[in-house]
């Protein structure tokens, strides 16, 4: 399949809400790490998003150019063309992008998904998520009002941060305290700021205790119940019926997360769930083994020339890609998106 289109993206996710699952969101770094998140998506014959934060985008551009926007563009383009060849449909997305950075990744992508739309194709990107957590509520609100309308304008949905998701991802960190639970106000703010989908869709990353980061089972203290709590307040607000979810909603900070809790938030509305650290680990672990197991044959020890065959990278990426892509279909059996692909 093609990379989604916007008209399709909306399908997924509207569907994803009235059957109480969420897709996983994969961060990817590398074309073997996107290859891996598509063979995961295909392998658990689930639709799926890839994504790309603003530390992988300048990875992605190559150590020497560190461009966040060639990076995610090279990485986007890759990902329409090598998408084609498989049955599952996948969105591009990219994730946290902080006030500081705006202009310089998520601001120029809009930009060029425009003017796609302008000449009759689909945008780049299919969505695209500002990090606004680390300010104040009001000006948070203020920017999403603007990126929501540039994003609409280019069929792009927007997903925002109203909350603070604890731990630290890509050089952003933040303290585990109260504030990593949203408000119900802070709820009924968002929507005054940005309606309810009449200026254009937009996915809400609510938080309820989530941390980034490495974590067991049992240590993140998540509360599930304040997403409820959020649509209640809105959906009473905009006189929808009782138990409406008027929100898409976004989970971040999952690892170690109980499966019962991730489940529960899947009823709340739930239809995106970010999956990084656990990948990450599945694509190195299988490399570190390699490594260890053919150490002579992957070093030239003592003035021997080593085996060619296990130093040759495509050796060790291509179990690695196989270990992430178990693990990405792991993620959907979890999220319960496995066997329900649009074209199935």
């Amino acid at each position: 399949m093609p990379i989604a289109t916007p008209e399709v993206y909306a399908e997924m996710l509207d569907r994803a809400k009235a059957g109480e699952f969420a897709y996983p969101a994969i961060n990817v770094t590398s074309s073997e790490t996107l290859n891996a998140a598509l063979r995961g998506f295909a392998e658990a014959e689930s639709d799926g998003i890839i994504q790309i934060s603003t530390g992988g985008a300048e990875f992605a551009s190559g150590t020497k150019v560190k461009d966040m926007v060639i990076g995610a563009t090279a990485m986007a383009e890759f990902a329409h063309v090598v998408a084609a060849k498989y049955p599952v449909n996948i969105a591009l997305h990219t994730d946290h992008c902080p006030k500081d950075k705006l202009d310089g990744f998520v601001r120029p992508l809009i930009q060029i998904s425009q003017e796609r739309v302008s000449r009759g194709e689909n945008p780049l990107f299919q969505s695209h998520m500002w990090d606004g957590s680390a300010i104040d509520l009001d000006e948070n609100l203020k920017i999403a009002q603007e990126l929501l309308a540039a994003a609409a304008q280019a069929k792009i949905i927007l997903e925002l941060e109203v909350g603070v998701v604890g731990g630290e991802e890509d050089g952003v960190a933040n303290d585990i305290n109260e504030k990593l639970y949203t408000a119900p106000g802070d709820y009924e703010k968002t929507v005054d700021a940005l309606g309810a989908g009449e200026k254009g869709r937009y996915l809400l990353a609510a938080t309820f205790g989530n941390v980034h980061g490495v974590y067991k089972p049992g240590n993140v203290k998540l509360r599930p119940e304040i997403l409820k709590q959020g649509q209640d307040v809105v959906s009473e607000k905009l006189g929808l019926p009782a138990g409406s979810k008027p929100f898409d909603l976004v989970f971040h900070g999952g690892s170690g997360s109980l499966l019962e809790e991730i489940h529960e938030a899947l009823s709340y509305g739930v239809v995106k769930m970010n999956i990084d650290t656990d990948t990450q680990y599945a694509f190195t672990r299988p490399i570190a083994d390699h490594m260890l197991k053919n150490y002579d044959g992957v070093l030239k020890i003592d003035g021997e020339v080593g085996n060619k065959k296990v130093y040759d990278p495509r050796s060790y990426l291509k179990v690695a890609e196989q270990a992430m892509a178990a693990r990405v279909a792991h993620a959907c059996e979890n999220l319960k998106s496995a066997g329900r692909m649009l074209a199935g």
